[in-house]
């Protein structure tokens, strides 16, 4: 699988943080950080009011899509 290298910005009491929690569980902050995505993303999919507002969202886009390829 392709990955993408992504820079974030932390306040250094959030940073000093997860290092910690990533040190506990034994694995890199890049670890830590993915797996925290992963989680987040599993969360919204489960999530019916979020899967509603990204269906309206997908609406929204594809009509303005369509009024632009005319």
């Amino acid at each position: 699988m392709a990955s993408k290298a992504m820079s974030l910005r932390l306040p250094e009491e959030k940073a000093a943080e997860l290092a910690a929690i990533a040190r506990a569980d034994d694995m890199p902050v890049s670890e830590a950080v993915r797996e925290a995505i992963d989680n987040h993303i599993a969360a919204r999919r489960a999530d019916k009011d979020f899967q509603k507002r990204l269906k309206r969202r997908l609406e929204e886009d594809r009509e303005v899509l369509e009024r632009l390829a005319q």
